[in-house]
């Protein structure tokens, strides 16, 4: 949540500091973020279309490659189990 915090108030500083010196930001925001929305998504179409071509569902295809947290990061509250989650796979890929 710290890291949100810090980049929502990096973001109002720099707003700030345009508006003091009289310069518009330089890309419309709604604009913007909707480009790099389309961006996360376009690169999980293929990821969750070859899923989806080999019979899984649109959830379960979504779910194993992992489209939630590369699209919305790990969310505030979520790095423990994200962690806890990693961890067995990790001993047992040391294993092999």
């Amino acid at each position: 949540m710290k890291l949100y915090l810090l980049s929502l108030g990096a973001g109002a500083l720099v707003g700030l500091i345009y508006s003091l010196i009289n310069v518009r930001s330089p890309a419309p925001p709604l604009i913007a973020l909707l480009g790099l929305l389309g961006m996360l998504g376009g690169e999980q179409v293929i990821p969750v279309a070859t899923r989806l071509l080999s019979g899984t569902t649109l959830s379960a295809a979504w779910r194993d490659a992992h489209c939630t947290s590369h699209v919305f990061g790990i969310l505030p509250g979520r790095q423990a189990s994200e962690q806890a989650r990693r961890e067995p796979a990790d001993t047992e890929e040391k294993r092999s």
